[in-house]
């Protein structure tokens, strides 16, 4: 018995940057008190590569890809309280340079991919459930502001309480502080889960 793997993505650009797709305002719905938010998109192109990387996004590929479109429903809803994160670097380049509010998280959804001749389709549901998860708003990069890396000290109290796991039961702390008490924003590491800022 054979399988094959099928590596949905929107392909890699020039610039190096892959998995990311545009997401138009009308696509999000936002509930009036920011507790969930809900992504409908419809028929976005997408390249399924039968290898990782997939090849260009501009056409240009050295692998097989055949053109398909994905369409899916997901809603993220926030289980716990915000936490406040502060940039602890100064290189606009570095995963550590961003500030936002964020809470924990689960999401749930469906989705459907199929080949645009037709000759494949896949569809299925998604839970996230007893997994880690996050959801919030940031700034990062050159939108960091000065004032974003102030009074980071007189948090650290808030955001250094370890929260629970909620696969493991175990503590995790967000965040962590070098010998001064200054918070930094470092990725966890946690059975399979990585928590690491997103870009």
């Amino acid at each position: 018995m054979t399988s094959q793997l099928h590596d949905f993505s929107p392909g890699i650009l020039p610039s190096g940057l892959f998995w990311i797709v545009k997401v138009p305002d009308s696509a999000v719905q936002i509930s009036p008190d920011g507790s969930s938010l809900h992504i409908h998109l419809e028929q976005v192109p997408e390249l399924d590569a039968f290898t990782f990387p997939p090849g260009m996004g501009n056409g240009i590929t050295l692998f097989p890809t055949v053109p398909a479109t994905a369409s899916f429903d997901v809603t993220y809803t926030k289980t716990g309280n915000r936490r406040h994160i502060r940039p602890t670097s100064r290189d606009p380049l570095s995963p550590f340079n961003w500030e936002g509010d964020m809470s924990d998280a689960t999401n749930s959804g469906t989705f459907s991919v199929t080949y645009a001749d037709g000759s494949f389709s896949a569809s299925g549901s998604f839970s996230s459930s007893g997994n880690f998860g996050e959801m919030g708003t940031e700034r990062n990069g050159s939108f960091v502001r000065d004032g974003d890396f102030e009074n980071e000290a007189d948090d650290a109290a808030q955001w250094l309480a370890p929260r629970q796991s909620p696969r493991s039961g175990t503590a995790i702390s967000p965040m962590s502080a070098n010998q001064n008490g200054e918070l930094r924003n470092t990725p966890q590491l946690k059975g399979r889960f990585l928590q690491w800022p997103a870009r």
